[in-house]
């Protein structure tokens, strides 16, 4: 059975535990409490255990200093150049004052909310269109230092701005649409047309290379042809002058080789001509031919065995057997010609 004194004492207990507990305040991370007395503003509790007097004090906002993020909702705004458009964005803020976050702005996300799309109104209708759409970075950043200049009295930080979306109206749409298909057309026709004149300089280019490597060819032909005749020439007086030599001391079988020779050679251009279908021998060439046995033994004997001069340092054209002559061409002996009976 309790009696008086007991009951008493049990209320005590109960209101010291009470007392206690509602002197204990824990904070949790990321948040601040405000503290009033009276109604009146007197402290901040920061994240962790705090004490406040019982009964006296009492919480009064419990600010969130996390970064949060509102939406702005679609509104309408009107261009410089009298478009409208369809605007929304994204605004984060942080507190970083909790007292003034409380106690200097009523509402604090609605204000911030409104503030911001007051000032898209502001700082995109000031924009032509054209602008509004290739320059949102610039937009973000003026409507992030407008905004954040207005907020600082109410203890907030705006970090970011992001417009979302920027919606013209559908006619305007269809003429971009137009617009950006005629312009792509004509990107492509430039670009044919760049593509066709590119074609034609490298064709030039091409053509021109040709015909100069055609004439440096003909100009290598003519040299070499020209260096092949002056060492014909060069062997022909080389030739002449050996004969020439010869005659000299008396060997008249060197002339004859060398007028033979010139007979034949004579002789098979004419046998070799394309348009040649009846070849008539004149009577000398009989004689010729029949020489030639002797025309061999003179060139063996004048350049030696192997063709090249026989090596030997001799010019000398030693002299070929003599036949007797017969009515051969006057002035050509035929060296080996046997006269028919």
């Amino acid at each position: 059975m309790f009696f008086g004194f007991d009951i008493f004492v049990l209320v005590i207990v109960a209101l010291a535990i009470l007392t206690l507990f509602a002197g204990v305040k824990t904070v949790p991370q990321g948040y601040n409490w405000t503290v009033e007395r009276f109604g009146k503003y007197t402290s901040t509790l920061r994240p962790g255990l705090n004490l406040i007097v019982p009964y006296f004090d009492r919480i009064g906002h419990k600010m969130n200093m996390m970064e949060q993020a509102v939406d702005i909702p679609q509104q309408d705004v009107i261009t410089k150049d009298n478009a409208t458009v369809t605007v929304d964005g994204l605004a984060f803020f942080q507190t970083i004052d909790a007292a003034k976050a409380s106690y200097e702005i009523a509402n604090l996300d609605q204000a911030i909310v409104k503030l911001t799309m007051t000032n898209i109104r502001s700082v995109m209708g000031s924009m032509d269109l054209d602008q509004m759409l290739s320059h949102r970075d610039e937009i973000n950043e003026r409507l992030l230092r407008v905004v954040d200049a207005a907020v600082g009295p109410w203890g907030v930080k705006v970090n970011r701005i992001e417009i979302k979306d920027i919606v013209p109206p559908a006619n305007l749409v269809q003429s971009m649409g137009r617009q950006m298909q005629a312009e792509r057309e004509k990107r492509a026709v430039v670009l044919e047309a760049e593509g066709q004149r590119q074609s034609a300089i490298l064709k030039a280019e091409g053509a021109k290379q040709a015909q100069i490597l055609e004439a440096e060819g003909r100009r290598e032909a003519a040299f070499r042809d020209a260096e092949g005749r002056e060492r014909l020439a060069q062997a022909e007086a080389k030739a002449t002058e050996v004969v020439s030599a010869a005659v000299a001391h008396g060997d008249v079988a060197s002339l004859n080789y060398f007028v033979a020779q010139k007979y034949l050679e004579a002789f098979g251009k004419l046998a070799q001509s394309p348009n040649q279908k009846v070849l008539i021998i004149p009577m000398e060439a009989s004689s010729v031919l029949g020489s030639l046995a002797g025309i061999g033994e003179i060139a063996k004997a004048t350049f030696g065995s192997d063709g090249g001069g026989g090596g030997g340092n001799s010019k000398t054209v030693p002299t070929a057997p003599r036949k007797p002559s017969g009515p051969a061409t006057p002035g050509f002996t035929t060296p080996g010609y046997t006269p028919p009976a």
